[in-house]
């Protein structure tokens, strides 16, 4: 025999005698019947043979195993007369598996439940067979297999390997093979298991990652092989992976922290996180944190992976940033366990631990007197924290030297410097040199250290100058009354020079005084009242009228000083009723009496303002009565009933002081709407349809106005005459006459043979008739107008038409024409002489332009007929009655028809009637 073989078979003996006497094969327990939950069945013996717990497994899932090898039940279970058993599986330190049989049989002094007895299923029950009640019965053999397997993780060849032997119980029946399905068989990962036909050995071919696969579930079947059939049912087959520590655990999360610096011990910094894919709860993910660097200023919990502050003198200013190195190790950090590094970055935080420190030990500064609002000094800082942050912000404190106010300082926010100016005058006179203490601060508060605020010394030079006369005091009080008299000397206000101390040669001038009040002497200063003082004036605030006086040296360098004058009140106003006279009282319920209040104001102040007193004077109608007479209003009532209508009531209004007087109100009783009369209401408030109304109504009345000045100047109709062929007539609106105009004769023109040459030509002047249309005989042309008065020029409505009659009439030495026709305005007949009577009497029918048009519509109609009696009722027609009583008589005195010689007449008529007494006389003469 080979040395190899015998050193190979040689171990195998001593591993199997070294399992064999720490686990029996098999161990036996007497139990009750019923065995309850947490019942204790037996202890496998694995002390001294390194067996870790966790790796005990029952076949069974009614018991389980403890770590220290003690069988528990889990659940109610029932152990019959044949008895129970089950396999205990498990594995050494060495990794070497092992398997011990438990046999489990009823107790009967602790038999509680009586169970029938159950024949094994490869063992036929024998008729009249009987057994005893301590007989405890056997399988011969198990039906299935059911224990789980398992396989350890990333196994080493070779292989295949067995895993486990599974049979069945129909083997003693039947001649049977096996198969298997399923995961690791015939699904992915395919062919890792597979099952020997005849032993029912299964066998695994190729390593596998339990972190991939940390279980495999597949199913076992039994076939006959004559028949083909299957023999039992199928059995679902459980191959547990074993966990081996081959992977190291990870960092998960950030490895980046921050800390404030000089934080207290313990502080916590942050926590480290990490992983592991072996198995969970087990030494494999079972990890340790150490600190590999940074351990004088850090420490870590070594499971929690916690980071916190070992020191107290973590120092920013010294380094901002610690690297630390942390390392995890699984196995709880044992010496073969896994592990990884990683480097956290802990970044300290700033605090306001350094205050701001100046660069020199003391500041000068210069500036020259009345300067204002000057920069005199930059003061430049340093401080050691980050910077642009409230910790390095400086901010900067004047702590001596400034109790008057001339002195202000900033901060410059990019320099972080201190700007020290002047924004109140010095006074050379006052002193020479100021001297400041200026404090450096930060905008946070100093914490971290026992150390306090710098300070530093600053002197500031005042240089002198020549500067105006100043007031003293600056601004100087005065308490006066109101209405005081003018030219009351209410006080002297005066400057000095600051250089001599003097006020020789200053003068004094009012600046700003808005109501004029004040008189101020030029070279003494005196302030005398100029004008009334009024409180209640609007240019007094709060009681209070201030004035500015200006003094002006020989130099014309001048100083301001402000005068107060705090006015006191006195009883110059009465009370007035507000806001007016004028009240309306509004009608109540029948039985009922109206009232309103009244209310009053006085501009005095207390106490010569309210409360007020309220009557009514001695003597007043008894109508109306005063109540509820408060601080500033009473209600006037009625005391009777009134009509409506307006009613002055006499009311005495007194103040605190009885100084008043009577008011007449105007209190107007109506019916109300409202709180407002309605006839009131209704007149002004005509709303917004009632202006549209009135707006259409005007534009309505503007458009007939139009149209009826467009007829009246534009209408020219025109009226053809059935015998002229080419004249018509035209209505004229000239009302002069004209030049030509010399006698009043008037022509009566035939129709036809008369030609207009053998009219006189004062006929043709007088404009009594029309002149004849040289186109055609009979056939009249417009004339002049009539004098005084408008010419008618005959339109369509009054058509000239002609007769054949021509007869020659002679009255008192003058020629006319009897025609039968209408001239200038008069219509004649044949043989008739025209009378100065008759003239008069048909006057009045003609008076109006608008009777005359009627009589000319109805002319024409008459003349219009054929018939030859219509020359049987021609009459004479006159014109121009101006009526009985009238001192000149009528105007047909002035005609040939009348007495020429009696023109006395014309001495009474008016500066109108010039022109035709002018006629008249013309006419005589020609006589």
């Amino acid at each position: 025999m080979a040395p190899g073989v015998f050193c190979v078979s040689l171990l195998a003996v001593i591993m199997a005698q070294s399992v064999e006497c720490c686990v029996p094969h098999s161990i036996q327990a007497q139990v009750p019947v019923e065995v309850r939950p947490g019942y204790v069945i037996s202890q496998v013996p694995v002390a001294g043979c390194h067996i870790q717990g966790q790796w005990l497994t029952s076949s069974d899932p009614h018991f389980a195993m403890r770590s220290d090898g003690t069988i528990v039940t889990v659940d109610v279970t029932t152990v019959t007369a044949e008895g129970r058993s089950f396999w205990v599986r498990g594995r050494d330190g060495g990794g070497r598996r092992w398997r011990m049989e438990v046999r489990l049989s009823p107790d009967p002094e602790q038999e509680h439940i009586q169970v029938p007895m159950r024949v094994p299923l490869n063992v036929p029950a024998q008729k009249g067979a009987q057994r005893g009640p301590s007989e405890v019965l056997r399988r011969s053999k198990r039906r299935w297999s059911p224990l789980p397997f398992s396989i350890i993780e990333q196994d080493i060849p070779p292989f295949p390997k067995d895993v486990e032997l599974v049979g069945s119980d129909s083997s003693v029946n039947f001649t049977v093979y096996y198969m298997i399905s399923g995961p690791g068989v015939t699904m992915s990962p395919e062919k890792l298991f597979s099952v020997d036909r005849d032993t029912g050995m299964v066998r695994v071919h190729y390593p596998v990652d339990r972190e991939q696969y940390p279980k495999f579930v597949f199913t076992a079947q039994v076939f006959d092989r004559r028949s083909g059939k299957e023999t039992d049912r199928p059995l679902d087959i459980t191959v547990l992976v074993e966990d081996i520590n081959d992977n190291a655990p990870t960092f998960s999360g950030l490895l980046t922290f921050s800390v404030l610096e000089q934080c207290k011990p313990g502080t916590e910094v942050g926590e480290v996180k990490s992983t592991d894919k072996d198995e969970a709860d087990t030494p494999h993910t079972k990890i340790r944190y150490t600190l590999l660097t940074g351990g004088q200023f850090f420490t870590i919990g070594s499971h929690s992976g916690l980071i916190t502050a070992r020191t107290s003198t973590l120092d920013r200013e010294t380094q901002v940033v610690h690297a630390v190195t942390v390392e995890i190790r699984d196995m709880d950090g044992a010496k073969n366990g896994l592990f990884n590094t990683a480097t956290a970055t802990i970044t300290l935080l700033d605090i306001n631990d350094n205050p701001p420190t100046f660069r020199e030990t003391t500041y000068k500064a210069t500036i020259k007197e009345n300067r204002a609002d000057v920069l005199v000094l930059r003061i430049p800082v340093d401080d050691k924290d980050v910077e642009k942050t409230p910790n390095w912000n400086a901010r900067f404190v004047i702590t001596q030297g400034n109790e008057n106010g001339n002195f202000r300082i900033d901060t410059d926010h990019e320099t972080n410097e201190g700007l020290l100016y002047v924004v109140k005058p010095l006074d050379y006179e006052k002193g020479k040199t100021v001297k400041l203490m200026i404090s450096a601060q930060n905008e946070a508060p100093l914490v971290g250290m026992a150390g306090t605020w710098l300070s530093i010394p600053v002197d500031v030079s005042v240089g002198d100058e020549d500067e105006g006369p100043e007031f003293t005091p600056p601004n100087m009080v005065i308490r006066v009354k109101e209405n005081t008299p003018n030219g009351t000397l209410l006080s002297t206000y005066t400057a000095l020079d600051p250089e001599t101390k003097s006020s020789k040669g200053i003068k004094y001038y009012t600046k700003f005084d808005p109501g004029s009040w004040i008189a101020v002497g030029e070279t003494t200063g005196e302030l005398r009242v100029a004008n009334t003082i009024d409180l209640e004036s609007p240019l007094v605030t709060n009681g209070a009228y201030t004035i500015t006086i200006k003094a002006v040296d020989e130099s014309k360098k001048s100083g301001n000083g402000n005068i107060t004058l705090l006015i006191e009140d006195v009883n110059d106003n009465v009370p007035k009723i507000v806001p007016g006279t004028d009240l309306t009282l509004c009608e109540e319920e029948e039985g009922q009496m109206g009232s309103i209040t009244i209310e009053a104001k006085d501009a005095d102040l207390s106490p010569y303002a309210g409360p007020f007193n309220f009557m009514l004077p001695e003597g007043h109608d008894g109508k109306w009565r005063l109540r509820d007479i408060q601080n500033g209003s009473a209600v006037l009532e009625q005391v009777v009933e009134m009509a409506r209508g307006v009613y002055a009531v006499p009311v005495r209004v007194t103040d605190l002081q009885d100084k008043g007087g009577v008011q007449v109100l105007s209190v107007r009783v109506c019916q109300c709407l409202g709180g407002e009369c309605v006839a009131k209401r209704s007149s002004v408030s005509v709303g917004i349809w009632g202006v549209l109304a009135m707006l259409l109504a005007f534009l309505l009345l503007l458009l007939l106005c139009l149209l009826f000045v467009f007829y009246c100047t534009t209408k020219g109709e025109k009226i053809y005459m059935e015998d002229c062929s080419g004249g018509m007539l035209l209505k004229s609106n000239t009302e002069a006459p004209g030049d030509e105009v010399k006698s009043a004769a008037l022509l009566i023109v035939p129709s036809t043979g008369v030609a207009v040459d053998t009219v006189d030509s004062s006929m043709k002047g007088a404009g009594l008739v029309g002149l004849l249309n040289q186109n055609g005989a009979g056939c009249p042309a417009p004339g002049p107008p009539l004098i005084g008065q408008q010419t008618i020029n005959l339109n369509r409505e009054s058509v000239y038409q002609t007769s054949s009659r021509q007869d020659f009439l002679t009255a008192q030495g003058q020629s006319f024409y009897s025609t039968g026709q209408y001239g200038g305005g008069n219509f004649y007949t044949d043989t008739t002489f025209l009378k100065q009577s008759q003239a008069s009497s048909t006057l009045s029918a003609l008076h109006t332009w608008k009777t005359n048009g009627l009589y000319l519509g109805k002319k024409l109609v008459y003349f219009g007929d054929e018939s030859e009696e219509r020359y049987a009722d021609d009459v004479a027609r006159a014109y121009d009655y101006e009526g009985e009583g009238s001192p000149a008589g009528s105007v047909g005195c002035c005609s040939d028809f009348g007495d020429q010689d009696n023109l006395d007449f014309l001495d009474s008529l008016g500066s109108k009637f010039k022109t035709l007494a002018n006629i008249c006389m013309d006419k005589e003469e020609e006589i």
